[in-house]
């Protein structure tokens, strides 16, 4: 690629398209020209994978370049066809010992793990904030590994993808793990470079500096870095055959092993589907997540990117699209292996914008992990229920997972018994909330939630011990007022606005 791979040439019908097609080589050219100049200064030993990331940023600019239109034609979606999601309830799970065994000896799990926690206030990767019993999203997910290999004497890998933002604090914490029996292996996504919006060149001017200069290019890259890594053929040879894929903050995405099984032993004259998302239903809080549709004969995530602004609300509806991805996927590694060979995914593209502190205005180039549903063979949509997706996307999130909604059990989150509902509370913390340390300061001890329907918080609120929250809860304290709820209230259906405070004396 960095010899200077041009597009080909497309069909030209005006001068208009040939005017296109110029732009579009001078930029692909100006980009491989910028690139080799970079590639320059790679210091010894890191000269391989730039030009492996270099190579495979191309390829998504130059499509970049190329798809200018919009990735879907709304006339063409269709609704999907019966059998395209199956029920969960309808999955047979083995309850034979050696039977769960043999088909977890063919499972890796990956967890994406290169976020970081700054959009709640931590510094470092994500994963190291503690939710539970002063656990970290990295300590539960060895704990329910660990536990799975020595309840049925397997041997599950774990597998961090990380980013170059989370790799050296992850390998620091991950020696405290040497005792625990889990393999446990890491790689990198790629490292792109950001491009300025209005030259299309890379604001970099070198390899190692500059690391606002870098992103990491969204979870649809863990296929070629996967690959890239050697782990892929490594799994391979040891005789795995599917890999569990999710997030590494959501709570719910445990090894299922009903899934699993049902990949493994497809019914008499049924070929396994290469790949596996689970869905669940829509909620009022969901309506912007991705869901599937039939397009052009194919399984397709649709998200909302891709919809224009006149569709918007068709797309967010329930009732319509009834269901969104929780992008817990279940993929064939062998299928991982020939799409990457092959060159064959088609990932939408995603474009950010992002505005730097110096004023500079950026463009990153994304993919996600679960548009490659369509580039799949038998890709199939399982709608599974609501406790396998349990993100922890902020403190209203966080506030969930500590409370007494939940009991955790060998690294496994589990809904009370005691709770009536099926469905969790819907919880709206305030922007003083928003920093784990604030959030934390806030609540002399988490509240009993169990039957609480929804809580709305917004100012300067603190909350005492032993509090019980029930119905629907809705506490504003306005612009320089505080409210302290005090010890051992109990709040049933209340407004509570003003001004309550209590001091000491």
């Amino acid at each position: 690629m960095l010899q200077g791979n041009l597009g080909k040439g497309i069909r030209r019908s005006s001068s208009t398209d040939d005017f296109k097609e110029l732009t579009r080589r001078d930029a692909q050219e100006s980009l491989n020209k910028e690139l080799q100049k970079l590639l320059k200064t790679a210091p010894p030993g890191l000269e391989q994978e730039t030009r492996k990331n270099f190579d495979g940023f191309e390829k998504l600019f130059n499509r970049f370049l190329l798809e200018n239109r919009p990735s879907v034609q709304w006339e063409k979606i269709e609704l999907l066809p019966k059998g395209a999601v199956k029920k969960y309830d309808e999955l047979a799970s083995p309850t034979d010992c050696k039977q769960i065994k043999s088909i977890l000896d063919k499972l890796v799990v990956i967890k994406l793990n290169g976020g970081l926690g700054t959009s709640m206030g931590c510094t470092g990767p994500k994963s190291l904030i503690s939710v539970r019993n002063e656990l970290n999203f990295l300590d539960l997910n060895v704990q329910q590994i660990k536990d799975l290999n020595a309840k049925y004497s397997t041997n599950i890998p774990l597998v961090l993808m990380n980013s170059f933002n989370t790799d050296e604090d992850i390998r620091k914490i991950l020696r405290k793990y040497n005792q625990v029996s889990v393999e446990i292996d890491t790689f990198n996504q790629s490292r792109y470079p950001r491009i300025n919006r209005e030259t299309l060149h890379p604001i970099a001017r070198s390899v190692q500096n500059d690391h606002d200069a870098w992103y990491p290019p969204g979870h649809g890259d863990i296929y070629g870095s996967f690959f890239n890594s050697g782990l892929l053929e490594k799994y391979l040879k040891m005789g795995k055959e599917y890999v569990f894929i999710s997030n590494i903050d959501n709570l719910g995405a445990t090894v299922d092993i009903a899934i699993l099984n049902f990949l493994l032993n497809p019914q008499r004259g049924k070929q396994a589907p290469e790949f596996l998302m689970e869905v669940t239903d829509k909620t009022r809080a969901d309506i912007k997540g991705g869901t599937l549709v039939e397009y052009e004969g194919k399984l397709t995530l649709l998200e909302i990117a891709q919809v224009a602004k006149e569709h918007v609300d068709e797309f967010k509806s329930v009732t319509k699209f009834k269901i969104f991805n929780t992008n817990n996927l279940w993929i064939s590694l062998s299928a991982i292996k020939r799409v990457v060979e092959e060159n064959t995914l088609s990932m939408e593209i995603i474009v950010n914008p992002k505005h730097l502190d110096d004023g500079t205005n950026v463009i990153q180039l994304e993919t996600a992990v679960g548009a490659a549903i369509k580039d799949f063979e038998g890709s199939i949509g399982v709608n599974v229920p609501r406790k396998r997706f349990l993100p922890v996307k902020t403190s209203s999130d966080l506030l969930l997972m500590m409370s007494n909604l939940y009991t955790l059990k060998s690294g496994n989150l589990e809904m009370s018994p005691l709770r009536m509902f099926a469905s969790v509370p819907l919880v709206k913390l305030g922007k003083d909330f928003n920093k784990v340390k604030s959030f934390l300061n806030r609540f002399a001890s988490i509240p009993d939630i169990m039957d609480l329907d929804h809580l709305t918080v917004s100012g300067d609120v603190t909350f005492g011990k032993n509090v019980v929250l029930k119905g629907t809860v809705i506490i504003i304290a306005n612009h320089g007022d505080r409210i302290d709820i005090p010890p051992g209230a109990i709040l049933e259906n209340k407004i509570v606005s003003g001004n309550l405070r209590i001091l000491d004396h």
